[in-house]
């Protein structure tokens, strides 16, 4: 196994320096009124006006403007009116992604029933039985060349179209029980062979080709032939990264136990040390993340400005406190959507609307 050893240019900006910078959002409104908490208990109707009472892992805007979210009651589609749970009737699994493909098609991974290929008319079911390294899936993701990968416990599958490709991380015993939760245990190397290596929670391709993967072990580069173990300057891996993104200007994002920090093609820049379970770019290039908040007590969806990344002191907002959040997106009307564990939320600039049922 190579190690990257990659010098940090700028100095780490630790959570105390970031905090000295928050600026919190003017209002925030709990839950949506008026029809929403109409709904009587218990109504089973294919399409409502609420979303999804539980965790919400993943949210996507498709092609058409349909926002779908990944979360433990099935996967929702939200037209701008209502909600419909489409796997209602399919699955009762965990779903924790979406992926839209480039022929608009959607995949969605579930924790220990695979992987469900929907057309928009019928669905087809992957399992291991068909090929992928694992029943338990957490993260898709679609190449320059139109290969589907699928993160899982027990690393990921590459699928062309005919049939899967199985690759590991490390050599190791397969993970037991594990779903790519928020753990802290990082605190000494892991073992060669530590089953956390390939347990994968985030893929994405870089300009030049190359695949990052992050596992709940370390984040590792695979150029086609060999997985290499990407290390800050000390020789330290990074660890349990729960997402990687590529933004506008090829700058890779990574986000985990170490915190945040930025790829540039040449050094990694640390943004905070709290632990940071996801990031978006918004599409005025600014940074969102969903990260632990400084006294570890809740969890902080934040926006660094992105006139202010470059300088070494960014400009960081700090929208909404919760127990949890996850995904993050921004739809084509510039709200902003996060999952958390009551369901999914939206940020209009000055309000907050949860779509529960209440």
């Amino acid at each position: 196994m190579k190690y990257i050893f990659i010098y940090t240019l700028l100095s780490v900006f630790t959570a105390s320096n970031c905090s000295a910078q928050h600026k919190k959002a003017a209002e925030q409104i709990g839950n949506m009124q008026s029809e929403v908490d109409r709904i009587p208990s218990g109504t089973n109707t294919a399409s409502s006006l609420h979303g999804p009472n539980s965790i919400v892992r993943t949210i996507k805007q498709d092609r058409k403007g349909n926002i779908w979210m990944a979360s433990w009651e099935g996967v929702f589609r939200y037209d701008g009116k209502s909600f419909t749970n489409v796997t209602n009737q399919v699955s009762s699994a965990r779903f924790f992604s979406v992926l839209e493909d480039k022929k608009g098609n959607f995949w969605f991974a579930s924790i220990g029933s695979g992987v469900y290929y929907y057309d928009g008319k019928s669905f087809r079911n992957f399992t291991s039985k068909d090929g992928l390294a694992s029943d338990r899936v957490t993260t898709l993701y679609e190449d320059r060349f139109g290969s589907i990968w699928f993160g899982s416990d027990n690393g990921v599958s590459r699928y062309d179209g005919k049939s899967f490709q199985n690759f590991k991380m490390k050599e190791g015993a397969v993970a037991i029980n594990s779903d790519s939760v928020h753990v802290t245990i990082y605190q000494q190397q892991l073992s060669e062979n530590h089953p956390m290596h390939n347990d994968v929670n985030a893929i994405v391709e870089d300009k030049s080709g190359k695949l990052w993967f992050g596992t709940r072990g370390y984040a590792c580069i695979y150029d086609g032939k060999t997985f290499t173990v990407v290390t800050n300057k000390d020789g330290k891996p990074f660890a349990n990264v729960r997402s990687i993104i590529k933004d506008r200007k090829d700058n890779i994002w990574l986000g985990g136990y170490d915190g945040l920090w930025r790829y540039d093609g040449r050094t990694f820049t640390n943004f905070t040390r709290n632990f940071v379970g996801y990031i978006y770019e918004d599409k005025e290039g600014n940074i969102l993340t969903s990260s632990e908040s400084a006294d570890k007590k809740s969890w902080v969806l934040s926006r660094y400005a992105e006139k202010s990344l470059s300088n070494g002191y960014p400009t960081v907002t700090e929208i909404v406190n919760k127990p949890m959040i996850f995904g993050i997106l921004e739809d084509d009307k510039r709200n902003i959507w996060f999952g958390s564990l009551d369901g999914v939320s939206a940020y209009n600039g000055k309000t907050i609307t949860n779509f529960k049922r209440k």
